[in-house]
């Protein structure tokens, strides 16, 4: 199974959201492959943002290595979920996503919820971000695992 968490930048919440997931789906023994992408250009090449490394690190993720990239039309036929941390970003993978594309695009949140955006906040929005990625990590990798034993 192959995973996109997707953001605006891809510095603050998908990097996270990756992280999270990754390390959750490694823990209960699915195999995923899990990425993330913005759906605007604003940070190509950059690292996530340092208070998003920070709230990661202080958890034990280690995202450092990981570069911003836009969403890219081949996403939509490599991946075979598009997870968007807001009803936005949602809204914008559905209108760049073309009718041929079988991969399901919906919210990181299984419960429907957006992960706000941290990036005008301080430490503090970044790891009241990452305590709703983590819960809905958890969601989905119990989700995905039910899938995946139970089809």
């Amino acid at each position: 199974m192959r995973i996109l968490c997707v953001c605006l930048g891809n510095i603050c919440r998908s990097p996270m959201a990756q992280g999270a997931l990754e390390r959750r789906l490694a823990e209960a023994g699915v195999d995923a492959q899990v990425d993330s992408a913005g759906t605007g250009a604003y940070h190509i090449g950059n690292p996530p943002d340092p208070r998003g490394l920070a709230a990661a690190s202080s958890r034990g993720y280690d995202n450092s290595a990981q570069r911003a990239r836009q969403i890219r039309s081949a996403d939509f036929v490599e991946f075979d979920v598009l997870l968007a941390m807001d009803g936005s970003n949602l809204e914008n993978l559905r209108r760049a996503c073309s009718a041929d594309s079988s991969c399901e695009i919906r919210l990181f949140d299984p419960q429907g919820r957006d992960i706000p955006d941290p990036y005008y906040g301080g430490p503090a929005d970044y790891e009241r971000a990452l305590d709703m990625i983590e819960f809905a990590a958890d969601a989905l990798t119990t989700e995905i695992s039910e899938k995946r034993l139970n089809p």
